[in-house]
């Protein structure tokens, strides 16, 4: 399966079980305190003056007040549903929303694989269709999938007015003018995994799954993007089948690059560097004063193991200055307290929310630590 199937085929699996729901209240010295309750699928999460905007699945968007709980609750727009956008707000209070489940050109469904602006009041604004030029500018290292596929997963709104925006199934990231111009940022390579083990001899389609400790090239499946305190790029990846844990890794890029390539194998050099690895299907990031970065993890299993064996528990992870493999440091929050989060949204001051579980009912809170 492509990475737009598998993610589909995760999101199917979830939908037809039973709610998910976060744990306790507290854990040590972190914890998580609501802020909207009551929502579909949260996932989305961006902050701005005093406010944390969010999506749910019918692809509406929201804003409500950080301090307090339900408070003054917005509606900003709509865009099309069955699975929760992607969001952010610029510095100039601008909402933009991405919708996923796009494919070749001609395959994406109606308002799918787009990125929309939203305006409270009236219908969003087609920004661009992400679809349409990933079809035009295939990935030359697809290993599964149509090459021209695409699953647009995150965003982030820089401060010129465009866009940046990580696609899933193009292992890639790209730049939208408000235009509806797109430049391919970087392109993300796969990498040599090795089998876990712990699988099943026959995935759930009845397909023969290989043997522990047999190398396969997963590709990279861009889910996530921010913008660092230090004004560079980052990318966090999923990776794809077999989903071995501890193989993700987020990628710093170079301000303004043009078809930079993010090479496991080289990863130290060019416009695009390793930033951090040993992460497991990362699916949002957040950046943060002190040029912290924060990372959600669908299931620290993997989603691969969350789709064949139902491991729901996940996390999110602030990452020091440095990343892993530099002197840096990464702590856990909230741990044991999150099931399938979906996004993570930081204050200027460095509140940290986090949206959850993506599917089923769920939650925006704040997490304190």
């Amino acid at each position: 399966m492509g990475a737009r199937t598998r993610i589909a085929a995760v999101a199917a699996l979830a939908l037809a079980g039973s709610a998910l729901v976060a744990g306790p209240a507290d854990a040590g010295h972190s914890s998580l305190k609501p802020v909207v309750t009551g929502l579909d699928g949260p996932r989305g999460v961006a902050t701005y003056g005093g406010k944390v905007i969010y999506s749910v699945t019918d692809g509406s968007v929201y804003s409500a007040s950080a301090d307090g709980l339900n408070k003054n609750i917005t509606k900003l727009g709509q865009v099309p549903g069955g699975f929760p956008p992607a969001i952010d707000t610029s510095k100039w209070g601008v909402t933009y929303a991405l919708t996923g489940g796009g494919g070749p050109e001609g395959d994406a469904p109606p308002g799918g694989a787009t990125l929309f602006r939203l305006r409270p009041g009236k219908a969003a604004v087609p920004v661009a269709d992400i679809a349409a030029y990933q079809a035009t500018d295939p990935d030359p290292d697809n290993t599964d999938g149509p090459p021209g596929e695409s699953n647009p997963f995150g965003l982030a709104a820089l401060n010129d007015h465009t866009v940046l925006v990580s696609d899933a199934a193009g292992n890639d990231l790209l730049r939208v003018w408000p235009n509806g111009k797109i430049k391919t940022v970087a392109r993300l390579k796969p990498r040599v995994v090795k089998v876990p083990s712990g699988l099943p001899a026959k995935d759930p389609e009845g397909n023969p799954l290989p043997p522990a400790g047999t190398p396969i090239l997963a590709e990279a499946v861009a889910t996530s993007v921010t913008v660092g305190s230090d004004g560079y790029y980052y990318v966090g990846e999923l990776r794809g089948f077999p989903a071995t844990p501890g193989t993700a890794e987020i990628w710093r890029i170079k301000p303004g690059s043009v078809n930079a390539v993010c090479d496991p194998a080289h990863p130290y050099t060019g416009a695009c560097q390793r930033y951090s690895d040993g992460w497991t299907s990362i699916v949002d990031l957040g950046a943060g004063p002190g040029n912290k970065i924060y990372v959600v993890e669908l299931a620290k299993a993997s989603w691969l193991q969350f789709e064949l064996n139902g491991a729901t528990e996940g996390a999110v992870f602030v990452q020091y200055r440095g990343g892993h493999q530099r002197g840096g440091y990464r702590r856990e929050l909230a741990k044991g307290l999150l099931h399938l989060p979906g996004g993570v949204g930081v204050s200027k001051s460095g509140v940290v929310y986090v949206a959850g579980p993506i599917f089923g009912p769920g939650s925006v809170s704040r997490v304190r630590y």
